[in-house]
C-alpha cells in the first residue's frame, strides 16, 4: 500500500468535503461539487476500501465490537483544526459515533484523518491516536 499516495488523496477528499460544507445549498456550483465530492468517495473507497476497512474491522473488535464497521469514507470528518500544543479540534458530530465496550454509555466517536493518515477514538474530550500510517 502507498501510504503517501493514501494520504495525498484522503487530503483532497477531505478539501472538496471543507468546500461543500461552505457553500450554501443555493451556490451556483453546489450540485457541481457535491457530485465530484460523490465521485472522490467512490473512487476512495474502491481503491482503498478493503484495507481501511480491515484496519477498521480491528479497532472496532478493541474498542467497539457492538457496532459496525461501515465504509471509510463515513469516518471522515467534515473539518478539523491542529492546535498550538499539537492536539485536533474536530466537531462535536465528526466521524461515525460507536459504542465502547468497556463504557458504553460514553459518547464516543472514531474519526478518519489526513497528513498522516491516523484514525483517531474520541471519548468526551480526550482524544486516542487508535491507529496512523506513520506506524505501518
Amino acid at each position: 500500500m502507498n501510504i503517501q499516495e493514501l494520504d495525498k488523496e484522503l487530503l483532497s477528499l477531505f478539501e472538496k468535503r471543507i468546500a461543500l460544507s461552505q457553500m450554501g445549498y443555493d451556490h451556483r456550483d453546489y450540485d457541481d461539487v457535491e457530485e465530484a465530492l460523490h465521485d472522490l468517495e467512490d473512487d476512495f473507497n474502491d481503491k482503498y476500501g478493503d484495507f481501511l476497512e480491515n484496519i477498521l474491522q480491528e479497532i472496532h473488535k478493541e474498542y467497539c465490537p457492538e457496532s459496525d464497521v461501515l465504509l471509510p469514507t463515513a469516518y471522515l470528518a467534515r473539518s478539523f483544526k491542529e492546535t498550538s500544543d499539537g492536539g485536533i479540534e474536530v466537531g462535536a458530530d465528526a466521524g461515525v459515533e460507536v459504542e465502547l465496550e468497556e463504557n458504553p454509555i460514553a459518547s464516543a466517536r472514531l474519526i478518519l484523518l489526513p497528513s498522516p493518515t491516523r484514525i483517531v477514538l474520541v471519548v468526551g474530550k480526550k482524544k486516542k491516536i487508535v491507529w496512523s500510517a506513520d506506524a505501518e
